[in-house]
C-alpha cells in the first residue's frame, strides 16, 4: 500500500477541525493538527495533534523536514498574520507546497453602520465619537491598543475565551465565553450592559455573527477591524471541502 501523504495543518479553527474531521477517514492521507497553545481548554481534532510553536519559519521547516510532511495547510484564524508569514517562508524553503484555509469575510447589509478600520489602534481612534459604552470582541490580545489615556472616559465590556491580561482599558468588564453565540443572547448582553457601539475584528463565519446582527437591530455603530491578506502567491481555499479537494489532487498526482 502506498505511504499516506503527510499534511500539517496549522489549526485552532472550525474549519481546521474540519478538515482534519475529513482528511482522517481517507487512509491515503495522515493528518497532524499543530494547535498554538494560546487556549486554555482547546478542543483536540481527529488524527496526530501537536502543542506549541516551531520557533518560527526555520523551525516549521526543519520540523516538517523532520517528519516527511507532504503538504501544509494553514487554517489559522485569519488574523494570525505572523503564522502565515511564517508558513509562507517555511514551505518555501522546506519546498512544501502550501494552501491557506480563510473562511469568507462578512459584508455589510442594509441598516449596518459599520466604520472599517486598518487595526486595532485605528479602531480605538475611532471610539470617542461612536460611543461611550463598548462590546468589544477582539479577544484577549491586543488589549493595549484601548489602554490609553484618551479613552478613560469610555466604558468597556470585554468578551473573549480566556481570562485577558493587562495592559488594557482603565475602565471594563471581561465577560468569559466561547462562541458559537446565538442572536437572543447578543440582544441580551446589548441590552443589560447599555452598550452603544460594538467593536469586532472581520473574523468571517456564523459562530459570531449575531452580534452583527444585534447591533444592526439596535441601530448602534460598529468598528469593524480589516482583515490582514494572505501572504502573496499562496493559493486559498474558502471551505474545508475546497482544501479536501486540493488534497485530493496532490496523492493523485503522486
Amino acid at each position: 500500500m502506498p505511504v499516506p501523504v503527510h499534511v500539517l495543518v496549522l489549526g485552532g479553527t472550525t474549519e481546521a477541525r474540519r478538515l482534519a474531521e475529513s482528511l482522517a477517514g481517507d487512509r491515503r492521507v495522515r493528518v497532524t493538527t499543530s494547535l498554538a497553545g494560546r487556549v486554555a481548554s482547546p478542543t483536540f481534532p481527529p488524527g496526530d495533534v501537536r502543542v506549541g510553536g516551531f520557533g518560527g519559519p526555520d523551525g516549521l521547516a526543519a520540523w516538517m523536514r523532520e517528519h516527511d510532511v507532504d503538504a501544509l495547510v494553514d487554517a489559522t484564524h485569519p488574523f494570525a498574520a505572523t503564522m502565515s508569514r511564517n508558513a509562507a517562508e517555511a514551505a518555501a524553503r522546506a519546498h512544501v507546497p502550501l494552501l491557506a484555509l480563510r473562511r469568507p469575510g462578512w459584508a455589510a447589509q442594509d441598516g449596518d453602520r459599520w466604520h472599517v478600520a486598518g487595526s486595532l489602534a485605528e479602531a480605538a481612534e475611532l471610539l470617542p465619537a461612536l460611543g461611550e459604552r463598548v462590546f468589544l470582541t477582539t479577544g484577549r490580545m491586543g488589549l493595549a491598543a484601548f489602554a490609553g489615556t484618551d479613552l478613560d472616559a469610555l466604558w468597556f465590556l470585554v468578551r473573549s475565551v480566556d481570562a485577558p491580561e493587562p495592559p488594557w482599558p482603565a475602565r471594563m468588564e471581561v465577560l468569559l465565553d466561547r462562541g458559537p453565540f446565538d442572536l437572543a443572547g447578543e440582544r441580551e448582553i446589548i441590552r443589560r450592559y447599555r452598550l452603544d457601539v460594538l467593536v469586532t475584528k472581520d473574523s468571517g463565519g456564523s459562530a459570531t455573527a449575531p452580534k452583527l446582527l444585534a447591533a444592526r437591530e439596535a441601530r448602534i455603530p460598529v468598528v469593524v477591524v480589516r482583515r490582514p491578506p494572505v501572504p502573496e502567491g499562496v493559493p486559498v481555499a474558502r471551505t474545508p471541502d475546497e482544501a479536501v479537494r486540493w488534497v485530493r489532487r496532490l496523492y493523485a498526482s503522486g
